[in-house]
């Protein structure tokens, strides 16, 4: 041991010895044309092969070129992100890099490349091979073209404000085994070799810069002004140039923080003492920043903000003024000290970055903020106490956005490489959950042995770059406990950790535990004793892979828990607790709440909502939703929903079960159990009555970030429909078997759909199949493509209710919502359905009794305006084929939500001259909520 301090304290006196320069040096001379948003550039490079064999080729980040199209491994990102501002981006708004000329320390031309899959990196290709420890000069002369902010943030904007990141050639980290290749994709985890920066950056003197690099010396002309900066040791830097200043300096011992972070509230001298209160903390949990002056900006925070502070509305603040400064600056800071220090491959080990944040940040609320709330001082209002959600501690959010995920079954292992994560991942929930990965272990280990290994591990940062074994080496040696299961099975695995109590017996003084591993996940879990709500024991029990029995002392214990505090990020913490006095161990009573709510594992909650639903026929129609759906998803879920239908008066509503199988490793990650049933009217004077019993497999890629998804459903629709004198009613009583497969790939610019359905009656059969195509291109104009076919296996009754449609479906099965399904005439004739013939026009012969095949087609003229057309064949028995066709205006307003269609001219002629036209025109309209929330959640998930 005492050999082991001695080192430590050698390790810490020698290294502010270590050599301060880098191995990679760049001069860069820049002039900045503010009105073209243009940097021509000059940049002389002296490249060392600091690995242990010859290269051929240096490899150059050029992140700038990205913005240069639409098939970039950053374009490609945007699209699948749903970024419609990208895709239709003009060539003004797009950013480049134009190299006009590689040379040698002798000024002789120099080869270069760019990779054909990495348009975002330079292969600068010497004449001769570069030795190990040999040095290599060059100088590359370009031009940037700045893109426009509204895109990733970075980049010019309508203030003539540039925040310029990441925009300069620098080169590629270097590891042993060569260059490591990485593509901007809007990730901030740019892989840049350690590098001595000399810059002279010239633009109008109207401007001023503001960087974390030195500011060196000024010197000026007639019309500019040159700022010579300088840095040691950067991995990269910062640097805004903007007319009217807005950022700030403050300095302490540690340096130096620049910064333009947006608050109102707190006078100057206030945010001072915020800045010296966090980064004193951090400097103490982490150690100090590497470099003395750090760049802390608004643009950083709104890149990334603290999940659920920028949920609130403005005029909602029920956080303390400072309190608000403090999480964000903290947020930010805690990020840029981080990417600053640590020297790892960040795509690759980005959990370790992720992990640090996290863990400081959760610490510093611990440490100054124990009492304050997820939802701040709402959290005082009596009429809200009620709501866990308002009793929930404020780092109880981390364990909450973890869950939203893995409920869902859409988490993904935080050791898995940035650019594999979905966007809600990467930015917020991969990172709580690596953050509460950290804190189980510093629970599990004790003593502070997680921050001290922090510390050393960022102190190992300053004299090489590191990787994640040098971490664990780190954790090891500070521990005789084994804790290989937190790297192998915590980090580096999508294992799920739910533990739970079965049997709890006393004997005498002492307690048989039976504790079951429901995951099969082995990891430690913590068990708590409690008498009256306070602890009086805590075990850390091991390899509990299945049905396990420990013995432990009573302690007079009255409630046994595991991971009472929450220190493990469990799957499910409901069967986690035991009563000693209950003869049921963990009965919970019901617990009735307005609207929606955290989940309460000591209650079986119950939400009521009220609901409002209409049709034609029941009106606007009141009712209650009584659901067990919290924030987080449950396996087993019900929602029954009664409604008083305001023109029939009478009961009406619904019912839905629906049990939740998740897959974990495995294409098949969804199996559902539903039964549900529901009653409306279909006519003024006649309900119906549909009970469906169904089950559906989800299939999703093993890549994560595809959207591409495949579903299976086998459903058997049972209905009855009362007698009406208002609509002919035949087969009142009828059931079918229903088998369905779907395929949908989709992103901004693509999307794609398969389906194929099996209906199987009593008195009918039929097969159906459709493809959907749609194509958005980079002049806004977009084509939609359907095609769809359908026939009869066999028909023996003579009701047209099973026909296909071609204008609209008879909807025999009750699928859409429709608002008048029985009527013929009138407003509510023309809501439209995409379904079955897909027409918009409207033919004496609608329907089809032995096959129908059709095409449907629009393409877009300007912005929303588009025009389409549709075309097909349907056939009856004892008729001849008979052949369609119609066109008109579409007005796409919100697709699939909202939009009208204006026929022109059909197999009936120029509609738009007849009498009465108003009512040959058609609607599509969603009422729905939870259809519409869709729309703003594909670009997450």
């Amino acid at each position: 041991m005492f050999f082991k301090i001695l080192f430590q304290l050698l390790f810490l006196f020698l290294l502010p010895l270590y050599n301060v320069s880098a191995q990679q040096k760049i001069s860069i001379k820049a002039h900045l044309d503010t009105e073209n948003k243009l940097i021509n550039v000059e940049e002389q490079i002296s490249f060392t092969n600091t690995s242990s064999q010859s290269l051929n080729t240096i490899v150059l980040n050029d992140w700038n070129n990205a913005y240069s199209g639409n098939d970039t491994p950053l374009g490609r990102r945007f699209s699948d992100e749903f970024v419609r501002s990208y895709l239709l981006a003009k060539d003004m708004d797009r950013g480049s890099t134009s190299l006009l000329s590689v040379v040698d320390s002798e000024n002789q031309s120099i080869n270069f490349i760019r990779p054909d899959k990495n348009p975002d990196l330079i292969e600068i290709l010497p004449k001769k091979p570069i030795l190990p420890n040999q040095s290599f000069s060059f100088t590359v002369s370009y031009t940037l073209k700045i893109p426009n902010d509204k895109f990733t943030r970075y980049g010019f904007n309508s203030d003539n404000i540039f925040v310029l990141k990441n925009w300069f050639l620098t080169v590629a980290r270097l590891e042993e085994n060569g260059f490591v290749k990485y593509s901007n994709e809007n990730l901030d985890d740019i892989a840049n070799s350690e590098t001595d920066y000399d810059v002279a950056f010239e633009l109008g003197k109207k401007y001023h810069i503001f960087t974390d690099l030195n500011v060196d010396r000024k010197t000026e002309n007639e019309n500019s002004r040159t700022h010579y900066l300088s840095g040691k040791k950067r991995l990269d830097f910062d640097l805004t140039a903007e007319i009217k200043p807005t950022y700030h300096n403050y300095k302490n011992e540690l340096g130096e923080v620049v910064t333009n972070l947006r608050d109102r509230r707190l006078n100057e001298i206030q945010k001072a003492m915020v800045i010296d209160k966090i980064t004193n903390f951090v400097a103490a949990e982490m150690g100090s920043p590497k470099h003395e002056k750090i760049i802390i900006s608004q643009v950083d925070y709104d890149r990334n903000p603290f999940y659920g502070l920028n949920q609130l509305p403005a005029f909602l603040s029920p956080f303390p003024d400072h309190f608000l400064y403090e999480i964000k600056f903290l947020k930010v800071y805690t990020d840029k000290h981080l990417k600053t220090t640590l020297h790892l491959n960040h795509r690759k080990e980005t959990w370790i970055y992720d992990a640090f944040q996290s863990f400081i940040i959760m610490k510093y609320i611990k440490d100054n903020y124990p009492e304050m709330k997820m939802m701040g001082n709402l959290s005082d209002f009596k009429l809200l106490k009620g709501f866990n959600i308002f009793k929930a501690d404020f780092n109880d959010q981390f364990t909450y956005v973890y869950l939203l995920m893995a409920r869902k079954n859409l988490d993904q292992a935080v050791g898995d490489e940035k650019d594999t994560f979905i966007k809600f991942n990467e930015q917020i929930s991969g990172k709580y959950r690596a953050g509460l990965s950290l804190n189980y272990l510093d629970h599990y280990l004790g003593n502070d042995l997680v921050l001290q290994s922090i510390k050393e591990f960022t102190a190992l940062n300053q004299l090489r770059p590191t990787q994640e074994a040098d971490f664990e080496k780190i954790l090891k040696s500070k521990t005789t406990k084994n804790i290989d299961w937190f790297f192998q099975t915590v980090i580096h695995s999508r294992n799920l950790i739910d533990f739970k109590i079965t049997k709890v017996r006393a004997k005498n003084e002492f307690l048989d535990v039976t504790i079951k591993n429901k995951t099969k996940t082995n990891v430690p879990v913590s068990l708590y004793g409690l008498k009256n709500d306070s602890i009086v024991s805590k075990h850390w029990i091991e390899n509990i892979t299945s049905d396990t029995l420990i013995t432990i002392p009573k302690n007079d214990a009255e409630k046994l828990i595991l991971n009472y505090h929450k220190e493990i990020p469990e799957y499910n913490t409901r069967n986690n607790w035991s009563s000693l006095k209950s003869f049921f161990g963990n009965n919970r009573p019901f617990k009735f709440t307005f609207i929606k709510d955290l989940e309460d594992s000591k209650k079986n909650q119950v939400f009521y909502v009220p609901e409002f639903s209409y049709n034609l026929y029941d009106g606007v129609s009141p009712g209650l939703s009584l659901h067990n759906k919290s924030f987080l998803d449950k396996p087993f879920i019900f929602d029954i929903t009664p409604v008083y239908s305001s023109k029939t008066k009478q009961l009406i509503g619904g019912a839905f079960f629906t049990v939740n199988q998740n897959i974990r490793e495995d294409r098949l990650y969804n199996i559902r159990y539903s039964l549900g049933g529901n009653t409306y009217h279909y006519a003024p004077d006649a309900a119906y009555m549909k009970i469906t019993p169904s089950i559906s497999f989800r299939f999703r890629d093993l890549d994560y970030r595809l959207n591409k998804k495949e579903f299976v459903t086998i459903r058997h629709i049972f209905l009855n429909r009362e007698k009406s004198d208002y609509v002919t009613v035949k087969d009142e009583n009828y059931s079918v078997f229903n088998l369905r497969y779907s395929q949908i790939k989709s992103e901004i610019s693509n999307s794609y759909n398969f389906m194929t359905d099996a209906q199987i009656a009593g008195n009918f059969g039929k097969l159906s199949g459709e493809v959907q195509y749609r194509k958005l291109f980079n002049n806004n104009q977009q084509v939609n493509l359907r095609f769809f076919a359908g026939t009869f296996i066999y028909k023996s009754t003579s009701s047209d209710f099973f026909n296909f449609g071609l204008d609209r479906p008879t909807d025999y099965l009750f699928d859409y919502g429709l608002l008048g399904r029985s009527e013929s005439t009138g407003l509510f004739s023309q809501q439209y359905i995409m379904a079955e013939g897909g027409f918009k026009s409207k033919f004496q012969n609608r329907l089809a009794n032995q096959w129908m095949t059709t095409v449907n087609g629009s393409f877009s003229i300007w912005n929303w305006v588009e025009i389409y057309g549709d075309a097909g064949f349907m056939k009856n028995n004892a008729q001849k084929a008979e052949f369609l066709y119609d066109s008109g205006i579409r007005l796409n307003l919100v697709p699939d939500y909202f939009e009208l269609y204006f026929p022109v001219y059909s197999k009936n002629g120029w509609e738009i001259a007849e009498n009465k036209y108003e009512e040959k025109i058609r609607f599509v309209i969603t009422i729905s909520p939870k259809t519409l929330i869709s729309l703003f959640t594909r670009k997450w998930l």
